[in-house]
């Protein structure tokens, strides 16, 4: 019996199976490698000591999902393949649509033919929309979404949520992510996105590496300490390990309503703390400039995790420094991602 891991080969995905294979877990990762690189999983074997099952699929594709299915013993599905950059989405909502809703619906049809009823869903924040307080409860409105990511985001866990309705036999938890940064403590696997960056840190860490000149900070008049927007920033294997956390619950009951969680630490930073805090990991300067706020973002969002830690027993373990420190390794280590080192086998 299998985990099949969509988008296994991405950032959080990638960190995921280390943290499954830690935990004794079997899985196969299926994904398109549109924004991850089959390099992860190379890596990904060696901190873990073991070969991967790979298959290279889009989860539009519903014939190739049938024959996954089909010759593997699949017990649950961790769901992260997704588009997932806020303001490109604002560009391409059409795309987003298609990919991450239209997607999900292929994926949840060939895993009810199957009789696969264990779903993990990687939701986000961003489905809260611009909350009227802070921090952020699960059971906060969602829906208001402000950026058509969110909204693919909001869509899925609604016909997830109907799913159940039509059929209680499904086991759903739904993981609303804040903001993942930080790598593997080797520095082998880490964010490695496609052109240029959408997140924070890993351009905050070109920079520092000196592939890029200097940060955009996209707005400085937010309502926030400094002007920048504020992040519940969480280290990506605090993150992973809250997926174990998830299959095991779902593991251990007979029947369940679909569980809504926070993965975040609790705690808010700017921009420029984050920046502050990188200059000190690194000993490198990051310079930047301000410009003009970017379509979608909000002021501030960071969460209450007490409701993950009751119900799942998970709590963030890594800090502001452990972050900064762990992405400085991988980005020094990997300037250029995952492109293979001349020479290197």
């Amino acid at each position: 019996m299998s985990i099949l891991i969509t988008g296994g080969a991405g950032y959080i995905g990638s960190h995921t199976l280390v943290e499954l294979a830690n935990a004794n877990y079997d899985f196969i990762v299926y994904d398109n490698l549109s924004n991850s690189s089959q390099e992860s999983l190379k890596r990904v074997e060696k901190i873990i000591g073991k070969s991967i099952t790979f298959i290279n699929g889009d989860i539009r594709d519903t014939q190739k999902l049938k024959e996954v299915f089909s010759s593997h013993t699949i017990s649950s599905v961790i769901h992260f393949a997704g588009l997932k950059a806020v303001g490109q989405s604002v560009e391409q909502p059409l795309e987003y649509y298609d990919n991450n809703v239209l997607g999900t619906l292929k994926l949840l049809e060939v895993m009810k033919e199957f009789g696969c009823k264990k779903i993990v869903f990687s939701s986000s924040a961003t489905v809260y929309g611009d909350p009227a307080t802070t921090p952020i409860l699960e059971n906060f409105p969602v829906g208001g979404t402000t950026n058509p990511y969110g909204t693919s985001k909001y869509m899925i866990e609604r016909i997830l949520e109907d799913l159940y309705v039509s059929d209680n036999t499904f086991k759903i938890v739904i993981l609303r992510y804040f903001n993942p940064v930080g790598a593997h403590k080797s520095g082998t696997i880490g964010e490695d996105p496609n052109g240029i960056p959408n997140n924070l840190m890993p351009f905050i860490s070109q920079v520092a590496v000196g592939k890029r000149e200097y940060l955009n900070i996209f707005g400085a008049d937010y309502d926030t300490h400094d002007g920048t927007g504020v992040r519940d920033y969480i280290h990506v294997v605090d993150l992973a390990y809250g997926h174990v956390k998830a299959i095991d619950y779902i593991n251990s009951k007979d029947s369940m309503k679909p569980l809504i969680v926070n993965l975040g630490t609790g705690i808010g930073y700017s921009v420029l703390d984050m920046v502050k805090a990188f200059e000190k990991a690194s000993g490198k300067k990051v310079p930047y400039k301000i410009v003009d706020r970017r379509a979608g973002d909000i002021a501030i969002c960071y969460s209450d995790p007490s409701f993950v830690k009751e119900i799942l027993g998970w709590e963030a373990k890594k800090n502001l420094d452990d972050m900064c420190a762990d992405s400085w390794k991988w980005q020094s280590n990997n300037p250029d991602g995952y492109i293979k080192i001349q020479g290197e086998e």
